[in-house]
């Protein structure tokens, strides 16, 4: 259903000049290829949970609506890795990387990393506008555009304020457990599990209860699933992440991780530690060693141990909201196992 969109939209940029279509080709290759497709299985058994029929002519239209949250998370993920200087993606060079070299190739004019990066920015936009697109003229029964369009607006601005308080901490420096809980929250939940969820309720017609236990399960689930990949950005095997180990700490993160460790530092008077860790925040040029220094002090004050207890708290308040709510089967034994993929994960 992607594929066939993707290039339906490519066709229509190439008409405008073929030379457009890498732009569209790049972000299909980066839609395609890889990822994990949680937003539109969170929608999907947010729907089925609600009542909906996978056997009702309803169904395809419904796919098409909740298949643009892969857009969403191109756009996403395409300006975070120009904003975090990320050189991978899922084992690949990331947009920004990728026409910087084909710049440089070719021997255009001017620097390749500018050029790299005004593409990526129109690729990410590219993904947003076409993600509207694909949302606003799926087949839906009528209403659902309209009760889904609250889920709909709200993530999208949520996920463009988590993004701009993740850029804002790390400038800022803010070590504080609330700033690193509220950009998870907003950058991560909201758009990830909450909002998909919502959205496939809204378009079943759900009553606010069960839109309300969707929302407080995926929030929860949301934040816990963020922590679980603050984890494997600084512990993960790259071969598995597809992502450089320790990138969050080259990138200056100021993760739940980082903020909890920070604060046993203090309290134990461990300046040593206190100023690794805090150096290594933001320094692009860590090596393999020095990464291996931050994950043990990491360890040593006890934020794995705390990060691990926040997300298996997390996942258990979860899953009772969602025990608690009015989930019709097998949409309500979907969404517990998806809780468990989502926080235990090692990718």
């Amino acid at each position: 259903m992607l594929a066939g969109y993707l290039e339906q939209r490519r066709e229509d940029v190439v008409a405008v000049d073929p030379s457009v279509g890498q732009a569209a080709e790049a972000l299909a290759a980066f839609v395609l290829n890889g990822g994990k497709r949680l937003r539109p299985t969170f929608a999907w058994w947010g729907w089925r949970g609600a009542g909906g029929d996978p056997s009702s002519p309803d169904a395809a239209g419904v796919l098409t609506a909740i298949s643009s949250l892969e857009l969403i998370q191109a756009c996403a993920l395409v300006h975070d890795d120009l904003m975090d200087a990320s050189s991978t993606r899922r084992g690949r060079p990331t947009v920004h990387v990728d026409f910087a070299g084909r710049h440089a190739e070719r021997g255009w004019s001017g620097p390749p990393s500018r050029f790299g990066a005004a593409v990526a920015i129109l690729v990410g936009d590219m993904a947003q506008v076409w993600a509207d697109d694909m949302f606003h003229s799926a087949p839906l029964p009528a209403g659902a555009h309209d009760r889904a369009a609250p889920a709909w607006r709200g993530m999208r601005t949520e996920v463009l304020a988590g993004q701009f308080l993740d850029v804002a901490t790390q400038a800022s420096g803010d070590p504080g457990e609330q700033a690193a809980l509220r950009i998870d929250r907003f950058k991560t939940a909201a758009y990830t599990v909450e909002r998909p969820l919502h959205l496939g309720a809204a378009i079943a017609g759900a009553g606010p209860d069960l839109v309300t236990g969707y929302r407080r399960y995926g929030a929860d689930i949301g934040i816990a699933f963020q922590l679980r990949d603050d984890l494997l950005g600084v512990f993960g095997d790259p071969r598995v992440t597809g992502k450089p180990a320790g990138d969050d700490l080259r990138e200056g993160k100021r993760t739940l991780l980082v903020a909890v460790a920070l604060q046993e530092a203090q309290r134990r008077g461990d300046r040593a530690s206190y100023d690794l860790v805090t150096g290594a925040l933001g320094d692009p040029g860590l090596d393999d060693a020095a990464i291996e220094r931050v994950r043990s002090a990491l360890a040593g004050l006890g934020g794995v141990d705390e990060v691990e207890r926040r997300i298996a708290a997390l996942t258990g308040s979860a899953l009772d909201a969602l025990d608690s709510s009015p989930v019709a089967e097998p949409g309500r034994t979907r969404l517990f196992e998806l809780a468990e993929q989502a926080t235990r994960r090692t990718w």
